[in-house]
């Protein structure tokens, strides 16, 4: 059963320490949404457990620290999807996806990795343009083929970063739906770092709350998602409604400067 431990995360660029002491921990089956304002350390803190950035603590995953694991066994364990893919790649969203089996298959492209990738394709509505170039897809196509490519890396433990970013209102609900199924089915676990609550309160079982690089809250969205939290960590007034069983946030207005810095 797969289980992370984030404990004592810090990081600081030259300029600015961004993280500090980040713990929780993550089981099973679980998806654990990252919300936060601008600056407050989200997509740090994913960089920092893909082992893109070097921070201070443990990440354990099944009890072994993934900042000490070599760069195949990560692989074969944890997928990331960034929040923009940038680079301008040849290949078709077959080949692209397909590159998601290089950890378990390195460059021998057997029959099993052919069927694995049809399937994921098959999942995010991706068969039908297969066979189209990457470059040529749109912003949102992009970030479903990555994300495909990720889940057909067969990850325990999956990254996201602002997965939904680039897709509209149907595609968003269409991607975290199949997220949220296989991260069930397969018992894997994942972060996703999220700017809309209403997603995180919708898809997480649980919600880590930053600010300023540090844990403000973490909980069940129901327990976290109030007003006065709203007002704290965003400086914003808001109402929160239950809808379909979930919080569901609505911003009303920023709070006033003087009562920002009060709060502050």
């Amino acid at each position: 059963m797969v289980k992370v431990d984030i404990n004592q995360v810090s990081f600081s660029y030259p300029s600015a320490d961004v993280l500090h002491d980040v713990t929780f921990q993550i089981g099973p089956g679980e998806i654990t949404g990252i919300v936060g304002p601008n600056g407050s350390g989200k997509s740090t803190l994913i960089k920092c457990i893909d082992t893109i950035l070097k921070p201070k603590g443990s990440i354990l995953l099944d009890g072994t620290n993934v900042l000490k694991m070599d760069p195949v066994e990560r692989a074969r364990n944890i997928s990331l999807v960034p929040q923009y893919e940038t680079s301008a790649m040849d290949s078709t969203v077959f080949e692209t996806v397909l590159m998601g089996r290089r950890p378990h298959s390195a460059w021998r492209i057997r029959n099993e990795d052919i069927n694995k990738v049809a399937e994921v394709l098959e999942c995010f509505g991706l068969t039908d343009m297969a066979m189209q170039k990457f470059v040529s897809l749109s912003g949102g196509q992009k970030q479903i083929t990555m994300l495909a490519r990720a889940i057909c890396q067969e990850p325990k433990f999956l990254l996201l970063d602002e997965p939904t970013a680039a897709l509209d209102i149907k595609n968003q609900l269409e991607v975290l739906d199949v997220i949220r199924k296989l991260v069930k089915e397969r018992n894997m676990a994942a972060i996703i770092a999220i700017h809309d609550l209403n997603l995180g309160s919708r898809y997480a079982d649980s919600i880590v709350m930053l600010k300023e690089g540090m844990i403000f809250s973490k909980g069940k969205a129901d327990e976290l998602y109030t007003s006065d939290m709203i007002e704290k960590v965003y400086g914003v007034e808001s109402v929160v409604l239950e809808v379909l069983g979930k919080p569901h946030v609505i911003p009303v207005s920023p709070m006033k400067k003087e009562s920002f810095d009060l709060a502050e």
